[in-house]
């Protein structure tokens, strides 16, 4: 029996942090060789909000070399980048002919993004989940990992699904299949070093609020000295009074590779002058075969190249197969 196929990406603006890594990455690296994987490294998604032309390239290699450095094996994955296969804007466009528009306007991310950009928001924006769904549905995906921010999109894809097959296929014959999530409860939510009850975002204006794969040790080092705590000696799991301190701890039982009995009996007589010590080893030895990794693979431009074209070549067999059997159902005429 085939493998299931996961889709999933990362957008390539600014670096990976440990949120990225913890919540997402490291779950890809640890379930590969259980499916067929598409990874891509979404660039359209990145230009729905303002972005740095000078910068969109450079950050695209950067995320590709990552996902190498971080233990995707293209054994079992297939790593491309997203605006190298036009079946995704395509395809986009034919979902938005058939997805209600209130269905976009009740998006929380929207919402909460466009209340930063105010008049400049974009359509782009607004049309976001819709371009994620073409990135899922293009690839026949059975499962899609996600986490907690990103489920209301991958309910909005399966909608979007079944109201295509509703409206163009049948039950024995539906036009496309209709993802699952794939969710992995520990570390899917790692918060932010100075508020523990935001989530670790490359958005957050301050460096200082994120621990990035590429930070080097005296960096580290630094950030998580200034990291936010409280004055409470004794340092104890799922205290709602103390979001801070549960979010360093487990941190330090996922990066350790303790348990978080094993974490509670080490550090629940440590003050945090003792246990920020201990965290800050967890964290370089953790990232330090990634950074040393990430370095040869970057240095070598023809090998990165290589994989991104033949990973436009995989991709676009799919995603095309898929985007002529919506053409197909929708009535085009398609001229062989």
């Amino acid at each position: 029996m085939s493998k299931q196929r996961v889709l999933s990406g990362v957008q390539p603006t600014g670096n990976l942090h440990l949120g990225n890594y913890l919540g997402a990455i490291r779950n890809w690296v640890d379930l590969q060789h259980e499916y067929d994987n598409f990874f891509c490294v979404v660039d359209l998604h990145a230009i729905t909000v303002p972005h740095d032309p000078k910068k969109l390239a450079h950050d695209t290699y950067n995320i590709a070399a990552l996902y190498l450095a971080c233990g995707i094996d293209l054994q079992y994955s297939t790593i491309f980048v997203q605006s190298h296969v036009s079946a995704h804007s395509e395809l986009t466009w034919l979902l938005n002919c058939i997805t209600p528009l209130n269905w976009l306007e009740r998006m929380i991310q929207f919402k909460e993004k466009a209340k930063k950009q105010g008049e400049n928001v974009g359509v782009g924006l607004l049309d976001y989940p819709v371009l994620m769904a073409a990135d899922i549905l293009l690839y026949d995906a059975d499962k899609v990992p996600v986490g907690e921010d990103q489920k209301q999109h991958l309910e909005l894809t399966r909608d979007i699904a079944a109201r295509i097959n509703d409206q163009f296929g049948s039950p024995t014959q539906p036009v496309l299949k209709v993802p699952e999530p794939l969710i992995r409860k520990e570390g899917a939510r790692v918060m932010s070093l100075t508020d523990g009850t935001s989530k670790m975002s490359k958005s957050d204006p301050s460096d200082m609020s994120r621990i990035n794969l590429l930070d080097p040790p005296e960096l580290i080092e630094k950030k998580i000295k200034r990291c936010k705590t409280d004055p409470v000696r004794g340092l104890t799991f799922d205290d709602p009074e103390r979001p801070e301190c549960n979010n360093l701890l487990n941190l330090y039982a996922i990066l350790s590779g303790k348990t978080k009995e094993e974490v509670a009996t080490e550090c629940g007589d440590l003050g945090w002058g003792q246990f920020k010590p201990l965290l800050t080893e967890a964290v370089i030895n953790s990232l330090s075969p990634i950074q040393e990794k990430y370095t040869e693979i970057i240095n070598d431009r023809g090998y990165l190249d290589s994989v991104l074209r033949e990973g436009r070549h995989k991709a676009n067999l799919v995603a095309h197969q898929t985007l002529t059997r919506v053409k197909e159902a929708l009535g085009f005429l398609l001229v062989l």
